[in-house]
């Protein structure tokens, strides 16, 4: 068979429906600055998509220096991998800052955060080595298990005592390989909101003999007293063995780091094969991170400002009996009952005639029959623009109930 016959013969679960999904449902272009409201197909439209929790993205100093570095440095210097001709004051400047902002020894950047976290998953584990993942890992920790050729077990999201219970089968395992045990998690899951039941995993120390990843894109920078995240607010940032972070969330950049203590990430530096044979991270991007972390540690109006909204839009949506789950971070999940066609319906009403964009998830992400519209609140969101969403959200699902979207036939495109 030929390989593109192949691959072309479905498309794959998501690429079946480009052909009608493309440019809107996904891949849909978001236009002018970045900021709660955006152009979507030339109309405005009150944006709740972008993981920009601190209003980073736009500020007027980040712009400034982002501006300066690249007028001084252009977005070539340093030519080559760090280890080799890549490396500069400024990067080890930023591990050092990073890593004592996270009460760690040391820290070690990655040019992205899902290449980063898969090639420190592929860097730390052998064949003889076990890992003990929760079943609602993000895609990046799951493909990076995928490179793994040891045993792995899953447990129940958030269920600690299935977390025992696989801790159990990998001690009896890893004690017939003679590896070790290595246990992955997030500080906050990114669909459901929900934080890793970190504390409690970190408890199951006294019993059993692994080390912790956890993955906290979504709560560095927004939980803790100081933005330090999920185990700075948890009470076990000392328990987590490595932390682990993107830049694109809070601090609406490119790039991520891990810190640990200093043997591990010395041990990463010349192990992690995409910081081995890939391109340095560019020197405006490192100034720009330098200034985002001295904003996110200087600034606390920011973590306050985004609390008041996330307060306002998840007390506001739970008063008007919506289901948003347990979320115990900014990430609004609002569920729903209804099928593909409804969902489909359902976000063209709200992006046409109500003016509110959000993310959908549909099956196979979530259950058959569900619906999930995910709300991202941000720093520079406004109570006006939560009252607003609170309203469109009660007239789309007045017609979900109501059975309007089942009845609708979707159009091969949007016009």
């Amino acid at each position: 068979m030929d390989l593109f016959d192949k691959i072309l013969v479905d498309r794959g679960p998501l690429g079946k429906h480009s052909k009608l999904a493309h440019g809107y449902f996904a891949f849909p272009k978001l236009e002018g600055e970045i900021a709660p409201r955006m152009k979507f197909r030339g109309k405005e439209v009150l944006t709740w998509s972008l993981n920009n929790y601190l209003g980073l993205a736009n500020h007027p100093e980040i712009r400034r220096v982002d501006a300066a570095a690249t007028a001084e440095y252009g977005l070539a210097y340093p030519m080559g991998a760090r280890m080799m001709s890549g490396n500069s004051n400024l990067h080890e400047e930023l591990e050092a800052k990073l890593a004592a902002f996270e009460g760690k020894e040391d820290s070690i950047l990655l040019n992205y955060g899902y290449q980063g976290i898969m090639s420190i998953i592929d860097a730390i584990l052998d064949r003889r080595d076990v890992v003990v993942y929760d079943a609602e890992c993000h895609a990046c920790i799951v493909d990076g298990l995928r490179m793994h050729p040891g045993k792995r077990f899953v447990y129940a999201h958030n269920d600690i005592e299935s977390c025992e219970k696989q801790l159990q089968r990998a001690t009896k395992v890893s004690q017939e390989t003679g590896g070790a045990i290595l246990v992955i998690t997030e500080g906050v899951f990114g669909m459901s909101g929900n934080q890793g039941k970190l504390k409690e995993i970190v408890d199951l120390k006294s019993k059993f003999n692994f080390r912790l990843l956890v993955d906290d894109a979504h709560g560095f920078g927004v939980l803790g007293e100081t933005g330090a995240g999920a185990g700075e607010a948890q009470g076990c940032q000392d328990g987590i063995d490595i932390y682990f972070s993107t830049f694109a969330k809070s601090m609406a950049s490119i790039g991520a780091f891990a810190a640990s203590n200093e043997d591990v990430i010395d041990y990463l530096r010349y192990n992690t094969r995409s910081q081995i044979f890939a391109k340095s991270l560019p020197m405006p991007l490192v100034i720009g991170n330098l200034k985002r972390l001295e904003m996110l540690r200087t600034m606390p109006e920011l973590r306050e400002n985004l609390k008041t909204v996330v307060n306002a839009l998840q007390s506001g949506l739970r008063d008007k009996g919506f289901n948003i789950g347990t979320t115990s971070s900014p990430v609004t999940p609002v569920i729903l009952s209804g099928g593909t066609n409804e969902a489909a319906h359902l976000i063209i009403d709200l992006r046409e005639n109500l003016n509110i964009f959000c993310s959908v998830v549909i099956y196979p992400v979530v259950p058959k029959d569900m619906i999930m519209l995910r709300l991202i609140p941000t720093a520079v969101h406004t109570l006006e623009d939560v009252k607003e969403t609170i309203d469109a959200f009660e007239s789309i699902s007045g017609k979900l109930k109501e059975g309007v979207y089942a009845e609708m036939k979707l159009q091969a495109e949007i016009n």
